[in-house]
């Protein structure tokens, strides 16, 4: 079997530092923070009081009224940045095949902030029964992929993948994957996620994972500080058109890069923790680059995991080391450091970042650490601070998942 190229022809975002992808790349070139105080409840008695939150964003601007009242944030927002993907796609869907486009999206808890709003209402009811019939559509994960598809009568290969933070570049491997092996012309991917509400901060927050810098949330999230005390929740989505090369060169695409490997592997370690070594860091990283067929020396950039929690950054410090050995002839940058940490929207966020890496050659910053770890603080160019610029032919993204689960992505510069 011939193995088709895949290239991407559309991106969208939707994220706490801008609500479309142009915003988004600006702000994190500029090292803009995303965090501040919690305004989508009363946040007083939690251990944490902030988030990354969207801005001046309503469902209302992109989505009739009557339609957002059936979905839950997490699908809007999936909706507004596939809509921008596909425009920025040039996709015209009456002159497509619709049987051989797909949508594999992700989102690592669906709609959580509805299903906790209903359980709500019941606990302080009377014991009646009364729940909402959009209580099941509104809350199951793969209603996302299922709107989308509705939305623009996309009937080839549609569901969504599930493995934690690692969700929406488990989505976008495998939809590398079904338009190499012939399986599909075109698929729309990526991952949306809405949790911020009081279960999910609550939740996490008592998993010690959050960060409890109340008192400067936009320092909060710091990765490879030696002072880091965990991530800071962020929301949105991310929207990525991935397609077979042949047919986005036969109707003129805008081709923004290729995706040439992916690897998928496990910690098989620990239910929240990383494995210290980063074993399955490890074996992604190398899944992905053995797949595209090159060396770790061709990788000028890596989108790290890396979301300012104590044994998670090492553990990826120490699995980079293992696979790249201590060099600075690349760069290493955390963009939850601005973006906050999107769980299942995670990777298709990063993903983008690498994308327009490799377009305009400029490595996005970390920002907020000024006292790196002592032991990798010499070893790499974190890109600590600002922006750097420099040539990216390979960027690659990594995201892992409570549980254990890896997912490496891999871009190229589009070269004809």
């Amino acid at each position: 079997m011939k193995l088709q190229r895949v290239v991407v022809t559309g991106i969208g975002a939707l994220t706490p530092i801008g609500n479309n992808a142009h915003d988004f790349w600006e702000n994190l070139k500029n090292g803009k923070s995303g965090a501040g105080p919690i305004t989508k409840f009363d946040a007083s008695k939690f251990k944490t009081r902030f988030a990354c939150e969207l801005k001046n964003f309503n469902a209302l601007d992109f989505i009739d009224k009557g339609e957002a009242r059936r979905y839950d944030p997490f699908t809007q927002y999936a909706l507004v940045a596939v809509e921008e993907a596909v425009k920025n796609a040039n996709i015209d869907f009456e002159k497509l095949n619709r049987n051989r486009i797909g949508v594999i999206w992700g989102s690592g808890n669906g709609g959580i902030s509805f299903f906790e709003e209903q359980v709500k209402e019941y606990a302080k009811g009377d014991g009646t029964p009364r729940f909402s019939p959009f209580l099941i559509p509104k809350m199951i994960v793969d209603i996302a992929s299922g709107i989308i598809s509705i939305k623009y009568g996309l009937r080839g290969v549609n569901f969504t993948s599930v493995s934690a933070c690692a969700t929406s570049n488990t989505a976008i491997i495998e939809s590398f994957n079904h338009i190499r092996w012939g399986k599909a012309d075109m698929i729309i991917t990526g991952g949306s996620e809405a949790p911020i509400c009081e279960s999910a901060i609550g939740g996490f927050s008592a998993a010690k994972a959050l960060s409890q810098l109340n008192e400067d949330p936009q320092k909060a999230c710091r990765p490879f500080d030696i002072k880091r005390d965990g991530f800071v929740m962020g929301e949105g989505a991310g929207a990525i058109i991935l397609e077979n090369h042949e047919s986005a060169v036969k109707r003129g695409a805008p081709i923004l890069a290729e995706i040439v490997g992916g690897g998928q592997t496990a910690d098989a370690y620990h239910l929240t923790g990383t494995h210290p070594e980063g074993e399955g860091a490890f074996l992604g990283m190398w899944e992905a680059i053995n797949e595209a067929g090159i060396t770790p020396a061709d990788i000028d950039y890596i989108n790290l995991h890396a979301t300012s929690t104590p044994q998670g950054d090492v553990s990826e410090l120490c699995a980079v080391e293992r696979v790249f050995g201590a060099s600075k002839k690349f760069n290493i940058s955390a963009t939850k450091s601005m973006t906050g940490h999107l769980l299942g929207a995670a990777g298709a966020v990063e993903a983008i970042a690498c994308i327009m890496a490799t377009k305009e050659n400029i490595i996005p910053p970390t920002i907020n650490t000024d006292e790196p770890e002592t032991e990798y603080a010499d070893k790499f160019n974190l890109t600590l601070g600002k922006a750097q610029q420099r040539t990216v032919n390979y960027a690659m993204s990594n995201t892992f998942g409570f549980g254990g689960h890896i997912a490496t992505s891999l871009f190229k510069k589009f070269e004809g």
